[in-house]
């Protein structure tokens, strides 16, 4: 295990050119070895990761944290569709140098990293999806109308936040709001946001994956041939917990992870757990 400290903080943001944009980017963590590449959810920029979450795997992890096309620090006319989420991250993962990496996506991330191992194979090793799915399997409950109503406001309040992300138990609550006030904490002064285009293109293109015959969307989690940890929170009012268990049934090589007590955002309410999970299955 590495004895250097990498604060989420300092890291610096870094730029590359592509094809398509100039990509936002940090780096942090012990160079060397497959780095990992984290996707991030609905509404984030690079910004809103939990810098706890990303101190602790950059202590023995290469990390790589960026903006897609049209998101936060990354210029660009937004991106509609899931295809194009994971062109975006194809073409930083060739931009970089890099040829392979390891996955983490979270939440609208995660939709984003399964088609990128579909569309792009070589380019990833092991997978890690968190609190997400990958289409309306068969049987699985629909989102909640308020979970809806919150995703298409311009801005969300704290309470909405909450309610979307962690169970409304003391203990979760409380959790909720030391993540909060950590990514808070930490923002940058002027920092930018994900703009009402940008967000109701993510929209889009989540809503169209989530409309995809069932029977198309196995035939891609039959395809994915790297292995793949899913984990979530079985109160996640976002992506029900069974999106999870039904990709799992239906993936090669894959294994599960769900927090009895927990929601959408359980990997930040059992982060020390969570982060202990993630380095054991990358390693193996």
């Amino acid at each position: 295990m590495s004895t250097t400290t990498y604060a989420a903080s300092t890291a610096s943001t870094q730029y590359v050119e592509t094809k398509s944009a100039r990509f936002a980017y940090r780096r942090l963590g012990p160079v060397g070895g497959v780095p990992l590449l984290l996707l991030h959810r609905f509404r984030a920029t690079m910004d809103w990761w939990d810098p706890r979450f990303i101190e602790a795997l950059a202590a023995e992890r290469d990390i790589i944290l960026f903006d897609n096309i049209g998101i936060g620090y990354t210029e660009g006319d937004p991106l509609t569709t899931v295809d194009g989420f994971a062109d975006g991250a194809a073409e930083i993962i060739e931009a970089l140098g890099l040829s392979q990496v390891d996955v983490l996506g979270w939440s609208f991330g995660g939709v984003v990293a399964q088609r990128l191992a579909v569309i792009y194979p070589e380019q990833v090793r092991r997978i890690v999806i968190a609190g997400s799915g990958s289409g309306a399997a068969p049987g699985m409950p629909g989102i909640p109308e308020r979970v809806l109503a919150i995703q298409q406001q311009p801005e969300s309040s704290l309470e909405d936040v909450l309610y979307l992300f962690y169970p409304e138990t003391e203990a979760a609550r409380a959790r909720g709001l030391d993540h909060f006030g950590r990514v808070q904490a930490d923002m940058p002064e002027g920092a930018p946001q994900v703009t009402q285009d940008a967000a109701m293109g993510q929209l889009a293109a989540s809503m169209a994956a989530m409309a995809r015959p069932w029977e198309d969307v196995v035939l891609d989690l039959k395809a994915i041939t790297a292995p793949v940890l899913y984990a979530g929170g079985v109160h996640d009012v976002m992506i029900d917990a069974y999106s999870s268990y039904a990709a799992v049934q239906e993936l090669p090589n894959a294994r599960l992870v769900l927090y009895s007590d927990a929601g959408h955002a359980f990997l930040f309410q059992h982060l020390d757990n969570f982060v202990r999970q993630v380095l054991a299955f990358l390693a193996e």
